[in-house]
């Protein structure tokens, strides 16, 4: 079987929205519609649309045309049994003393790591990543250097890898966040998948904005591995929702971008006690002044 994707690019988030809606309407009938924003900070944002029948190409370049849209890139697909293939792909990932892997590397498990179950299907924040990676090597730098966070909230949190890392080698309930409720399902799947039902709970919320999270701060740590912006615009709630002395892992940073974070999380109160970079993309661990 073979299927169809239709590709373009256009400036601004409404801007995508809008042409996304308008594909809802060609014929024939898009399987799906999916926009992202690519994370260069050029406000750049993909719209992608899949189709079981050849698209009308002409129809799609009227399209592009109305919305200020680069013209769409159509491509064939052939048919691919995707979970097999990332199954493949997916090899067991390392980063400090966490071992990241899915069930079909079971047996690959190491004595001595701290074992973390993320499921091929389920590839978003599975530790290939290297903003995923960043978090967990700031983790474990953080657990060698000898503090232990009783209270910890991962926002944004995906497939809730990195609360369930700190429940692994730490005491309390760890809080998992995100806006996304498939996220959240997710990251539920996740938590049961590794016995950790009970020590992380999985919530729907919007950054700070709900009452499990302002329940339990103030955080002695707390995730933020998402974006430049939403970063920027949390700095003085995150802040103040962290315990003096509490540590912030910071990521979804690009490498560019690092020095503007900085300054901002600074600026309300935090110092920088480490920066890596891993490819692309900056981690920043901070400690709230006390």
């Amino acid at each position: 079987m073979i299927t169809y994707t239709a590709l373009t690019t256009l400036i601004g988030q409404s801007a995508a929205e809008s042409l996304a809606d308008a594909l809802d309407d060609i014929q024939p009938e898009p399987m799906g519609i999916g926009t992202f924003e690519i994370e260069d900070g050029s406000g750049t944002w993909e719209v992608g649309a899949y189709f079981e029948d050849r698209p009308d190409i002409a129809g799609l370049a009227l399209l592009a045309e109305i919305h200020g849209a680069r013209p769409f890139t159509v491509s064939e697909v052939p048919d691919t049994d995707w979970v097999a293939h990332v199954k493949r792909e997916l090899t067991p990932v390392i980063a400090g003393r966490f071992f990241v892997y899915g069930s079909h590397d079971a047996d690959k498990v190491p004595d001595d790591a701290v074992p973390l179950l993320i499921e091929a299907a389920m590839a978003f924040g599975t530790g290939h990543h290297g903003t995923t990676q960043g978090c967990l090597r700031a983790l474990d730098a953080l657990a060698n250097a000898g503090i232990v966070a009783k209270s910890v909230v991962d926002i944004g949190c995906g497939t809730a890898v990195l609360a369930m890392a700190a429940a692994r080698i730490w005491p309390g309930v760890m809080l998992a966040s995100d806006i996304d409720p498939v996220a959240v399902d997710v990251a539920r799947v996740n938590v049961a998948a590794n016995d950790l039902d009970g020590r992380v709970s999985c919530i729907e919320a919007t950054g700070l904005d709900h009452p499990g999270l302002e329940a339990a701060a103030p955080f002695d740590l707390v995730f933020a591995n998402i974006l430049k912006g939403p970063l920027i615009d949390l700095a003085p709630a995150l802040t103040q929702r962290l315990a003096p002395g509490g540590h912030v892992i910071l990521s979804g940073i690009l490498n560019e971008q690092a020095d503007e974070v900085v300054g901002v999380y600074t600026a309300c109160g935090n110092n920088v006690t480490q920066r890596q970079e891993i490819g692309d993309w900056t981690t920043l661990t901070l400690q709230r002044n006390v």
